[in-house]
């Protein structure tokens, strides 16, 4: 016991040696570049899987292991680790912590949220497009962070506004007040305060202790303090739960910077195929709004149905008097806006900056009309979208947000400096170094890939699958990638998978675009765990869920994903990027596969 207790505690340092041990007889036994490559790749893959290694430390091996075994001298290796991706993520990063810094992302959501009403479904909507919406800029876990906390009030007040229903109706027939149930609404009331100010998560806790036998019977969640005075209550909370979790993952599908996944993506195809010139911030954006905006809405029908039933004839009466229920929400919700004051300097300048941001990426090549590009026709394909990314990016260290003063001998209050919208410091604690660190070690790894020969022999080995239907081909990497990204993370499958995909259909002299967007957008579709992604963690964290809950949820909302992307790869997107020949900008067909 004492030995098992040992192994496991040291379960990670085992598990490092024991693979780099027996993967070794590949190199040792066939000595080729190939499965030097391969040994690589595998102990790579199999660290990012488990995790045993941090992943960004785990992204640092080919800077060690491809100069040692003569596959790629350090230099080369060295300069794939910085790339046009990383200048575009700092700009990214620059406008995220400028809108998180001044509550930008507060404003809109709360706004958008009052501008669709308090019905409990079209309230659960409006939280999932401006969850959405602000998904598109910022990545989804801070997303995710940032929203949570305002459906956590809006849902404990609801429940509040219920059980003050109930007690006016048991005091009107009964002629006297029920003091439990003041009590009860007093004591959730300051647990919810509470929980306000401080949540404390517990990963892996399971809430629910028992089925409520009576609709009057209280259910509590002994993470938040919170009552459940209904088991529909606590279904609602559930369904709030989902909607930001899910809704801050499909917006991050819409834009190149949505999700670290579309940026490694796009820096990877434009790196292997430079002669395409067809993946920009404009072009992406309408391959996958229409997808997004169908899961989006299909996500929604499917999770309100099934914590909550989804009652037609209720949504869409108009002029129906609002309950005291949804005038408490309404009244919350107004609440929250009105504490963020007057909309301010600082804001304003931000959220122009993010206009003319978006302005100049979907302008700059949009396809159909020359775009600002052509301006520098000298010099094609020089100026892309980390150029517009840093140009904005550079303005927020620039523009004052306000002036700095101090108080002369005299007393006299003077300005000697400004601050700008953000600080180097600011932005450091917002900059994701760790991916910044993966995606380069996934280039280098593809790199190395391409230099030792290895991605071409498994392309040879994969060209039977020719012979399959293209439609089928898509199906099973759509589903290979949609079940890895729930137990790996998506930076990781996506960097993986990726030189291996795009082999592949070179091999089988398919557009590469046709596996390659689908696989990719699949890498998002990680609903089902609460380890499989941030924003699981994060809702998961609140104590409204159990694990079934989840995978009940999320297994509905992959099925939704995977068939809205195949219904795209047969419809709009084939039209967009022409995919039913294999291009020219791709390998010729003679050096794609072997004789």
């Amino acid at each position: 016991m004492n030995v098992l207790s040992y192994v496991l505690v040291y379960r990670k340092f085992f598990l490092v040696v024991f693979t780099l041990l027996v993967l070794l007889p590949l190199p040792i036994i066939l000595r080729t570049k190939e499965a030097e490559c391969a040994y690589t790749l595998f102990v790579i893959a199999t660290f990012w899987l488990t995790e045993a290694l941090p992943l960004s430390v785990t992204a640092l091996l080919p800077g060690l292991m491809f100069p040692l075994f003569g596959i790629m001298p350090s230099k080369n290796v060295a300069s794939a680790y910085f790339k046009d991706f990383h200048l575009l993520l700092i700009g990214v990063i620059c406008l995220a912590t400028s809108i998180e810094k001044w509550n930008l992302h507060k404003r809109i959501a709360l706004r958008m949220v009052m501008t669709v009403g308090v019905n409990p479904a079209w309230l659960t909507l409006g939280f999932m497009s401006s969850t959405a919406f602000l998904s598109m800029w910022l990545s989804n876990t801070s997303t995710a962070a940032m929203v949570m906390p305002i459906v956590e009030a809006v849902a404990q007040q609801i429940i509040s506004a219920e059980a003050e229903v109930e007690a006016t109706q048991m005091t009107y027939f009964s002629g006297s007040t029920n003091h439990g149930l003041e009590i009860d609404e007093s004591v959730n009331e300051h647990e919810t305060n509470e929980r306000k100010e401080k949540t404390i998560p517990v990963p892996g806790y399971s809430n629910d202790a028992g089925k409520n036998s009576s609709n009057m019977e209280l259910e509590k969640n002994s993470v938040t303090g919170a009552k459940y005075r209904t088991k529909k209550d606590h279904m609602m909370c559930k369904l709030m739960c989902l909607c930001i979790a899910y809704s801050s993952t499909i917006g991050g599908l819409t834009t190149i910077t949505g999700t670290s996944t579309n940026l490694i993506f796009a820096e990877h195809f434009n790196m292997r195929y430079p002669e395409c010139r067809c993946i920009n911030f404009g072009s992406w954006f309408m391959l996958s709004f229409p997808a997004a905006i169908i899961i989006l809405f299909l996500s929604w029908i499917w999770l309100q149905w099934l914590f909550l039933g989804f009652n037609f004839k209720e949504m869409f009466k108009c002029g129906k008097t609002k309950t005291v229920k949804q005038k408490a929400c309404a009244e919350v919700i107004k609440q929250e806006y009105q504490k963020l004051g007057p909309i301010r300097y600082q804001e304003i300048v931000t959220l122009v900056l993010f206009i003319v941001m978006a302005l100049l990426w979907f302008s700059r090549d949009p396809g159909f009309v020359p775009g600002w590009s052509a301006l520098f026709s000298k010099y094609p394909g020089f100026a892309t979208d980390s150029t517009v990314a840093l140009l904005i990016g550079l303005l927020f260290f620039l523009i004052p947000a306000k002036r700095l003063t101090k108080t002369t001998p005299t007393g006299e209050i003077v300005a000697f400096d400004y601050s700008p919208l953000i600080t180097w410091k600011e932005f450091q604690s917002f900059m994701p170094w760790d991916i910044a660190i993966l995606v380069g070690g996934g280039f280098a790894l593809a790199d190395g890939c391409e230099e030792s020969g290895l991605s071409k022999w498994i392309g040879n080995k994969l060209s039977p699958l020719g012979s399959l239907p293209v439609w089928l081909i898509i199906l099973i990497s759509s589903l290979l990638v949609t079940s890895l990204t729930e137990v790996a993370s998506n930076p990781a499958t996506i960097t993986l998978l990726l030189p291996i995909l795009s082999s592949l259909a070179e091999a089988i002299q398919v557009n590469p675009l046709y596996i390659l967007i689908p696989s990719t957008l699949c890498t998002s579709f990680a609903f089902l765990l609460p380890v499989a992604n941030p924003p699981n963690a994060i809702v998961f964290s609140y104590g409204h869920l159990k694990v079934i809950d989840m995978v009940k949820a999320g297994l509905g909302v992959n099925i939704v994903g995977v068939a809205v992307v195949m219904l795209g790869m047969s419809t709009w997107i084939v039209t967009l990027f022409d995919l039913s020949t294999y291009p020219s900008w791709a390998p010729p067909i003679s050096n794609a596969t072997m004789p």
